[in-house]
């Protein structure tokens, strides 16, 4: 697996969590919700995620060998 695709899993599985938390516990789960959220549009445009630069540090390939740009 690369980069992009764990940090899509995670951030989806981050959101579903705090909505069930929100849900099941407490609404103030949902201001998780919303940092995710953020933190994901925030990435959009500044190309910067707390989550990406530490699966490169842990060796996560970042692309896939052949599309690997030169």
């Amino acid at each position: 697996m690369y980069v992009e695709r764990i940090v899509r899993i995670i951030a989806g599985t981050f959101v579903l969590l705090s909505l069930t938390l929100a849900h099941v516990h407490s609404p103030k789960w949902l201001w998780f919700t919303a940092f995710v959220g953020l933190n994901l549009f925030q990435s959009g445009f500044t190309q910067f995620c707390p989550l990406f630069t530490i699966l490169e540090k842990l060796g996560v390939p970042r692309f896939p060998k052949d599309a690997c740009p030169r």
